[in-house]
C-alpha cells in the first residue's frame, strides 16, 4: 500500500515519519522543495520506502498526477488549498485528509459528500490537534452522556521554559496565530451560535507537569460541532492555553493596531502592520527546539447526565518534545494524528464520504494508536452528584 505525505514542512514530516515508523506502507512525501527533509526522515530515504517527490499545489495536473495509485493522501499544506485537493483526490479514488483549520472551507468540502461517497473514499478535514483530536475526545465523551450541559476544550503549545516577555514560541506558524488572536471564535451559549471576540473572557487552569496556564477565546477549533450541536448542547467552547500574561500583552499589541492588514504610510512607504510585526517578531520568537524544547498541554471536559447521575467527564495530555528523534510536542500531536487518521482510511475504517473527525472517527481506536506513539491522554470520570 503506497500513502502520500503532501508537505514537507515539520508536520508533514512528522506525518510521513509516523507512517513508515508505525504502518508497512511506503510513502511519498511531496512538496515544491524537498531538499530539506529531517534527519529523522534519512534511514527510511536510503532504505527506499519514502520517495520525495516535487510538485506544485498550484498545478492542479501535477497533484492529480502524484495522487494516482495511492491509497490516501494526507494534506499538511495550507488551509487554503484544502478545498481543490478534496476534490481532485475524490478523482483519482485517493481517500483524504487535512490538518485543516478554516471552518468555511471545511464546509465547502462537505458539499463534495455525495460525490466521495460514489467515489468509494473518504475525505477527513480539520485532523491535527486542534481541531482534529481535540473534537474526538470531546464527541467521545458527547457520546457516553444521556444529555450533554457543557463541552468545554483548552489546548496549547508551549515552551517548557518560557521567557519574557511573551512567554512565548512559535510552534508551528505566527501568522497562524495571528489569525487565531484577531478572528471572532464561534461558541454555543444557550445552546445558539454566538461569536466571541479572540483573547476574551481568560480563566486560569492548573496542570500537572506545566503548572497554572491561561485559557482564552480563539477561533477554528470547535471546527464544525457548534454548527452540528447548536439547539442540542447549551454550551461549547475551545480557548487555546498560554502561560499567564499572554492574552493580555497580545490584547494590547492587537489594539494598538500592529495585527492590522491594511496598509499604513511610512515615511511614504505603505507598509502591512501585520507584515512588519511577523518580520519584526518572528525571528525572536522561533527556537532551536533542542535549546528550547516545547510542550503540548490539552484538556477536554464534557459535563452532563448519565444513568441517572451528573458527571464530568474529562481528557488531560501533556506530551513533550522527543529528544531521541527531534520531533516536537506539536508535531507528535498534529502530525501524527494526521497519520493515525490516513492510516484508518487506507484500512476501510471510515466510511465513504465527507465528515469531520468527531462525525467519523473510532475514538477508542484513535485514543489507542497515539498511546502506542508515546502520546498518552489521561480519562478520568467525576461524579458530580445525583439528578434531582
Amino acid at each position: 500500500m503506497r500513502m502520500l505525505v503532501l508537505g514537507a514542512g515539520l508536520q508533514g514530516s512528522a506525518c510521513a515519519y509516523d507512517l513508515l515508523a508505525h504502518t508497512e506502507h511506503d510513502v511519498v512525501i511531496a512538496d515544491q522543495n524537498v531538499d530539506a527533509l529531517p534527519s529523522f526522515l534519512a534511514p527510511y530515504l536510503a532504505g527506499g520506502r519514502l520517495t520525495a517527490v516535487r510538485v506544485d499545489a498550484n498545478d492542479p495536473e501535477a497533484m492529480r498526477r502524484v495522487m494516482q495509485g495511492v491509497s490516501a493522501t494526507m494534506s499538511a499544506f495550507p488551509y487554503y488549498f484544502n478545498g481543490p485537493l478534496s476534490t481532485l483526490a475524490i478523482e483519482a479514488g485517493s481517500h483524504f485528509c487535512d490538518l485543516g483549520g478554516n471552518t468555511d472551507i471545511v464546509l465547502q468540502q462537505k458539499q463534495g459528500h455525495d460525490r466521495a461517497v460514489a467515489a468509494n473514499v473518504s475525505i477527513i478535514p480539520d485532523c491535527g490537534l486542534a481541531p482534529g483530536m481535540v473534537n474526538i475526545l470531546a464527541e467521545h465523551g458527547i457520546r457516553q452522556l444521556d444529555e450533554t450541559r457543557a463541552a468545554r476544550i483548552y489546548v496549547g503549545g508551549l515552551p517548557q521554559k518560557p521567557q519574557p516577555p511573551l512567554n512565548y514560541q512559535v510552534v508551528y506558524s505566527l501568522e497562524g496565530v495571528l489569525d487565531y488572536y484577531t478572528t471572532l471564535s464561534w461558541v454555543l451559549r444557550d445552546g445558539k451560535q454566538t461569536q466571541v471576540t479572540a483573547l476574551s473572557e481568560i480563566v486560569e487552569l492548573d496542570f500537572d507537569g506545566a503548572g497554572r496556564l491561561e485559557a482564552f477565546h480563539t477561533a477554528g477549533g470547535l471546527s464544525a460541532m457548534a454548527q452540528r450541536y447548536e439547539g442540542k448542547i447549551p454550551t461549547m467552547e475551545y480557548k487555546t492555553l498560554r502561560y499567564p500574561g499572554h492574552a493580555k500583552a497580545m490584547e494590547m499589541l492587537r489594539e494598538l493596531g500592529l495585527f492590522d492588514l491594511e496598509p499604513v504610510n511610512v515615511k511614504g512607504v505603505p507598509v502591512v502592520p501585520r507584515d512588519l510585526f511577523i518580520a519584526a517578531v518572528g525571528p525572536k520568537l522561533r527556537k532551536d527546539y533542542k535549546e528550547s524544547p516545547d510542550l503540548v498541554a490539552l484538556r477536554v471536559e464534557v459535563e452532563g447526565t448519565d444513568r441517572g447521575e451528573n458527571v464530568l467527564l474529562r481528557w488531560d495530555l501533556l506530551d513533550r518534545y522527543d529528544e531521541k528523534t527531534g520531533i516536537t510536542a506539536m508535531m507528535r500531536t498534529t502530525g501524527f494524528s494526521l497519520a493515525i487518521t490516513g492510516t484508518l482510511q487506507a484500512e476501510g475504517k471510515i466510511k465513504p464520504g465527507v465528515w469531520t473527525p468527531d462525525e467519523a472517527m473510532p475514538a477508542r481506536e484513535y485514543i489507542g494508536a497515539l498511546a502506542e506513539r508515546g502520546v498518552v491522554i489521561q480519562e478520568s470520570r467525576v461524579v458530580l452528584g445525583a439528578i434531582r
